[in-house]
């Protein structure tokens, strides 16, 4: 008999991972039912012609919200003193007090922050969020579209949003199997599990030992490794273009080689466009020593501001903008997406360019699928200044310290270096790959290209068990 899943989106970071991978159809030909219970704008039906569910009561309680900030916050504050680490206390982000209602609210976390952090207190949090939620009318609309399908496993695409909570609480409550998976690599000592489930799907060995680490109601047996669907369409070949082609259809010049440059959101390089400057400048210091090179500037996706304007232009002889191809389907962050187009952009340039440079970003995994390297920028700006937030903190973080060594990345340590280490991958005078590719089987698993596979191996096994 075919099994039904419900594939839950709450918000659109998981349309990547879950709709625009192979994901749907490798559920199928392993005989699921598959539908998408969706809480977000798009419309799953209408743009992939895929069975969906569409969630139209999306209110949460307005007390969810603060609980959940402070329940965030106190995890931190428990681990700092737990594993006497000062780091868990940068993943914070400071309380806004502009307006009546941003002072009311603040007033009550960092009152409620200030009564202990224990780990009783934190379970009692948890109760009081499951409660709140409970109450509210989407919870009751929930369960009655999953008394209306009878699905028998809802799998939830990230365990970050508080949207997430009243659907997979219905679905428990009604006794359907109930799964998450941890949407990015540095989610876990971030204190990013917002929701409660069954089983737990995780990347690799070395997440699941985080997991367990930092949460101690969840149980061995709970904690599925799967791998992540994000990295699956770069082992597709039929996605690679010819070189004749692609630097064709993006205006760049074949008898140059480029360089990427991989912007970062604002939150974590804030003066990032003067990292791209600074590339700019070495790039144009070494064509004059007959290298002829270009950049191809990535953005990233969710980054709307005009801060690289000037760069692009002061600099246009040498750099090349190629936009990536993702849509905004609402105002927040969380639901600007992807499309199956940006797929093939991503692993093109990954193809097409010899590094990758940028602050601290993940796609240092996408470059080195294709061996290509990556340089880390990990000096200050001169433009720094209180109130702007130092880049260096960022290799701080606990994710950065799952490194085979330093080596894993060729790191800028300040801009007279800059141009050298350029030089000295481009001659193939370093190489950092077969230390990255390490790094890479660590964080994301041994098997990148069955992710899909094996998550839905899994889902089979659970429910047969």
């Amino acid at each position: 008999m075919t099994k039904k899943v419900f594939v839950l989106f709450p918000d659109g970071v998981g349309l990547r991972n879950f709709a625009l991978t192979n994901f749907k159809n490798e559920g199928e030909k392993q005989g699921f039912d598959v539908w998408y219970w969706n809480n977000t704008d798009f419309s799953l039906a209408d743009n992939l012609d895929f069975q969906e569910v569409k969630i139209e009561d999306k209110k949460t309680s307005a007390m969810t919200q603060l609980y959940s900030r402070v329940r965030k916050s106190k995890d931190l504050d428990f681990w700092t003193k737990k594993f006497d680490d000062q780091v868990y206390q940068t993943y914070k982000f400071p309380l806004p007090y502009n307006g009546i209602k941003n002072i009311l609210k603040s007033t009550f976390i960092s009152s409620y922050i200030g009564l202990g952090s224990s780990e009783k207190d934190i379970i009692r949090l948890r109760e009081k969020i499951k409660n709140e939620e409970r109450s509210t009318s989407k919870f009751k609309y929930c369960k009655n579209q999953l008394e209306l399908h009878k699905p028998e496993m809802v799998l939830c695409t990230s365990q970050r949003a508080t949207q997430a909570i009243a659907p997979l609480l219905a679905a428990k409550d009604l006794g359907i199997t109930t799964a998450t998976f941890i949407y990015s690599w540095d989610n876990v000592p971030k204190a990013m599990l917002v929701v409660e489930t069954d089983y737990y799907f995780v990347w690799s060995d070395h997440m699941k030992k985080e997991l367990l680490y930092y949460y101690s109601f969840i149980s061995e047996d709970q904690v599925k490794v799967t791998g992540t669907p994000q990295f699956e369409p770069h082992f597709d070949s039929s996605l690679i273009l010819p070189k004749v082609d692609f630097f064709k259809e993006n205006n760049l010049d074949i008898k140059k080689k480029y360089i990427c440059f991989s912007g970062d959101d604002e939150t974590t390089s804030p003066l990032d466009q003067f990292y791209l400057e600074d590339l700019a400048k070495a790039v144009r210091q070494l064509n004059k020593e007959n290298y002829n090179l270009g950049i191809i500037y990535r953005k990233c996706p969710v980054d709307f501001t005009a801060r690289y304007n000037a760069v692009l232009e002061r600099y246009k002889d040498v750099i090349v903008p190629i936009a990536p191809i993702w849509e905004p389907i609402g105002e927040n962050w969380n639901q600007i997406v992807p499309s199956k187009e940006d797929f093939k952009m991503l692993i093109n340039v990954c193809v097409h360019t010899e590094l990758v440079t940028n602050v601290c970003s993940s796609t240092v995994f996408d470059f080195v699928i294709h061996d290509k390297p990556c340089i880390y920028y990990n000096y200050e700006q001169p433009q720094l200044k209180k109130g702007i937030r130092d880049i260096g903190q960022n290799y701080n973080y606990v994710h950065f310290r799952s490194m085979p060594n330093d080596n894993a990345v060729v790191w800028a340590k300040s801009k007279s270096e800059l141009k050298d280490k350029v030089q000295l991958l481009l001659d193939n005078n370093i190489n950092p790959v077969p230390i990255t590719k390490k790094w890479f089987s660590k964080i994301v698993g041994e098997n990148p290209s069955k992710a899909s596979e094996t998550i839905w191996k899994n889902i089979n096994a659970l429910l047969n068990a």
